[in-house]
């Protein structure tokens, strides 16, 4: 239930506010004037007035414009005083997605996240998971020659990543091992032996590094997600395709946190038995 405010108490809150905000950008009265197109008379009166009189919207949206401010937090109706336009700015935030193995924005985050848990739906295999061959045979058509010496910065940034104190889940669909262990669709062409080394490294993290690291399989069949990573309650991120999707509000965090939880109820392996399905799996390679 709303909780009506008090008319002279809003009032007041209004002069308090914009005493506030001129304070803030060091603006006198008759610059505020100025800019709102009044009289200094009027600024004078709206400071220094003792009724509950408020002004009119059009003098209050000037005055929330020129002082960079909002006209709702102006009058009390929230206590953020930032523009609709500067929260959005804030709380979402649209990045470039460099082809890397990990680039230094993913890196950034990951050392910004450093001691909370880190959740994380990939595009295809997780870079923290791979081989030095399989990232050379990933990355090498986007980029030719310069291939040894960004694999070379990634495994740098990976090996800072698994050694660092934060706990990873990571949630895959099925059919990503399985088209990666019979070289189907994205992995068509993977060689045989880069799959079998690359699997015996998928068997000894997820036995050795549990539980700091547990990996889920879950049916896309049954549930979806687009690539994602969450980073503690401090962010989260989608991937798009040549840009990441950034976003640090609360809500939108723990609404993210939340449909990654729901994956790891729905997954069909869990963390514990997927050592014995991909030593299962590994058989099967061809």
């Amino acid at each position: 239930m709303m909780v009506k405010t008090d008319k002279r108490a809003r009032a007041t809150l209004f002069r308090s506010r914009l005493r506030e905000a001129m304070g803030r950008r060091r603006m006198s009265q008759s610059a505020l004037a100025r800019a709102i197109g009044v009289d200094r008379s009027t600024v004078s009166q709206l400071l220094g007035g003792a009724g509950a009189r408020l002004p009119n919207a059009q003098v209050v949206g000037e005055c929330a414009r020129s002082l960079g401010v909002s006209a709702d937090w102006l009058l009390g109706l929230t206590d953020r005083p930032e523009t609709a336009a500067d929260i959005l700015a804030n709380s979402l935030s649209l990045t470039e997605a460099p082809r890397a193995a990990v680039d230094a924005q993913i890196f950034e985050w990951h050392k910004e996240a450093a001691g909370y848990k880190i959740r994380h739906v990939p595009a295809a295999m997780s870079d923290m998971l791979k081989t030095r061959a399989m990232l050379e045979w990933e990355y090498e058509p986007h980029l030719g020659r310069s291939t040894d010496q960004v694999i070379g910065a990634s495994e740098d940034r990976l090996n800072w990543m698994r050694g660092a104190q934060s706990d990873y889940e990571i949630a895959m669909p099925l059919y990503e091992l399985h088209s990666f262990a019979h070289a189907e669709g994205y992995y068509s062409g993977l060689p045989l032996d880069v799959r079998r080394a690359q699997m015996d490294l998928l068997i000894d993290v997820t036995r050795q590094l549990y539980p700091r690291l547990r990996l889920y399989l879950f049916d896309a069949r049954r549930v979806y997600s687009a690539p994602i990573t969450i980073f503690g309650p401090l962010l989260a991120v989608l991937y798009i395709g040549r840009n990441y999707m950034a976003f640090r509000d609360t809500e939108r965090v723990q609404a993210l946190t939340e449909h990654f939880d729901h994956l790891l109820r729905e997954a069909s392996v869990s963390d514990r038995d997927m050592p014995a399905y991909l030593e299962d799996l590994a058989r099967d390679l061809r």
